[in-house]
């Protein structure tokens, strides 16, 4: 049995999400969820350079939480670690113009790289710690967001 990991853990709030990723159905989606009107906000208030900033703090800060949070719970991607879906729905958002139907396609296109996991994806999900639990988030909001972004410029989003 996998010791258990305190409540109040500064590792365990920040890689949960102040407790999202405890949620028994859909953690990751529901994270998501979360994440937007916060990507919303950084956008609106202080555009590309206020998410930009925000989305490196997320990355350091979730990637330290999550190796913690894995090392203590002796797994090697627990799955209420969801602090990667708020990394990477907001990489995919800062790609998509600031409009419901581009968030949304953000959105979709993020949960659905991120539930398939198609290369590099999968690749990226291999690595291990906190950089592997991150990773594949990242790179399925990467690729999320450039989709976005070529439909935008298409005036298709």
């Amino acid at each position: 049995m996998a010791p258990q990991v305190s409540s109040s853990s500064p590792a365990r709030l920040i890689a949960t999400l102040a407790g999202i990723g405890l949620v028994p159905i859909a953690p990751g989606t529901l994270a998501s969820v979360v994440a937007l009107p916060f990507a919303w906000m950084l956008l609106w208030f202080g555009g590309a350079t206020a998410m930009a900033l925000s989305l490196l703090a997320a990355i350091a800060v979730g990637t330290w939480a999550c190796d913690a949070y894995a090392q203590i719970s002796g797994s090697s991607d627990p799955s209420e670690c969801v602090v990667d879906e708020l990394a990477g729905q907001w990489l995919a958002c800062a790609f998509a113009p600031l409009s419901l139907s581009g968030f949304a396609v953000a959105f979709v296109l993020f949960r659905l790289f991120d539930i398939v996991k198609p290369w590099p994806v999968s690749a990226a999900e291999r690595l291990s710690g906190g950089s592997g639990i991150m990773a594949d988030d990242l790179v399925a909001g990467a690729i999320a967001g450039a989709i976005v972004a070529g439909a935008s410029a298409l005036g298709l989003v």
